[in-house]
């Protein structure tokens, strides 16, 4: 029920409080690149962003990593007024090994362990302010433009990868094929996404089934999966105007022309529409179900006893053998504080015994 105000509170100024905070604030965003070496992932992401976020390593100077490492390269990003921390995790050394067994492990590892970061921040119990969101908000994958179809490694890999966070598969160097054969193989990529149930983003299921604009726009953007993109930080003449582009024997590849591939539709969604979902997803999806099988295990702190109230130093909790697998008894009224303190400690130790 609505009830009407009889005259003017001042409410609708929220909004603007809430904008000049964020804004004093700035705002966080993770991403993580994941496919072979070669298929231009730097190259993407500079272009993405219009900046050079992501430092590509000469190619007389690259050499195979005997395994998977994880690289993350932090930059402060602005753009009238707006302020953007931009971390880009990069993973050489995927997919070019002979043998590729578990070469996901590695990734998983580095999402599993922000996500442990933010959930030692949230239980401290000195907690700052304002926790660092390390965590990864999108994972874009790059499938290599074979133009037949989705490799073993790639589908173990995304089936896995779906569980912890958001992936936005993508072919890369979508220009190395014609039309017909992008078409053909992007149908044939969908078709084995469902066979076997990996659960790209956006996934229809975690969006707000109340918001039927949110609900088709997305809709849209799942049937254009895997986006073919085709990325370049160079500038060519093409008529009267400069182009984003790689140049080829017919002519120019324009980045930024629906008409040859689909990037415009991949930085829209990552940047101008879905950033903010991706943000929520993580937190509300990927890192809820982390922080969950940490937490489902510990003790439980009675309701009851729980309060601001500091706890009188005359009172203390009656000694006892310590036992962590037996439930904590309830505290006496006056033992909030130590009750709290104790609580914390038994997440800290739990955390600690525990393995993902």
């Amino acid at each position: 029920m609505t009830t009407p105000l009889e005259g003017y509170v001042g409410i609708d100024t929220l909004t603007e409080q809430i904008r000049k905070k964020a804004l004093r604030q700035g705002f966080e965003f993770n991403v993580m690149v994941v496919g072979n070496a070669g298929l231009g992932k730097s190259t993407l992401v500079n272009t993405i962003f219009k900046s050079k976020v992501s430092r590509r390593q000469p190619e007389e100077d690259y050499h195979t990593p005997s395994t998977v490492e994880i690289k993350t390269i932090s930059h402060v990003i602005e753009e009238r007024g707006i302020l953007l921390k931009l971390s880009v995790t990069d993973t050489p050394g995927f997919g070019d090994q002979v043998d590729n067994t578990n070469c996901w492990q590695p990734i998983m590892r580095h999402v599993n362990e922000q996500y442990e970061k933010y959930l030692n921040e949230e239980i401290s119990i000195k907690r700052r302010k304002r926790i660092p969101d390390t965590r990864v908000h999108c994972c874009i994958y790059f499938i290599p433009p074979s133009g037949h179809s989705l490799r073993l490694v790639d589908i173990e890999v995304m089936k896995r990868l779906v569980e912890i966070v958001n992936v936005i598969p993508v072919i890369a160097k979508s220009d190395s094929l014609t039309l017909e054969e992008r078409e053909r193989f992007k149908a044939t990529i969908q078709q084995q996404l469902i066979e076997h149930n990996i659960r790209v983003y956006p996934d229809l299921e975690n969006l707000d089934v109340d918001d039927e604009t949110e609900r088709q726009r997305n809709l849209k953007l799942k049937e254009r999966l895997p986006f073919a993109i085709v990325g370049s930080s160079t500038t060519h003449q093409v008529g009267s105007k400069s182009v984003l582009g790689r140049k080829a024997g017919w002519g120019v590849i324009e980045v930024e022309n629906d008409a040859h591939c689909e990037f415009n539709h991949l930085r829209n969604m990552i940047i101008r529409t879905n950033l903010q979902d991706l943000k929520e997803v993580t937190a509300q999806v990927h890192y809820e179900l982390y922080r969950h099988r940490r937490l489902e295990t510990l003790k439980k702190v009675p309701l009851d006893s729980v309060g601001s109230t500091p706890s009188s130093p005359s009172y203390d909790i009656p000694n006892s053998e310590p036992n962590h697998n037996k439930v904590a008894s309830t505290p006496k009224l006056g033992e909030t504080g130590k009750a709290i303190a104790a609580s914390q400690k038994e997440v800290v130790e739990a955390l600690s015994e525990s393995k993902i």
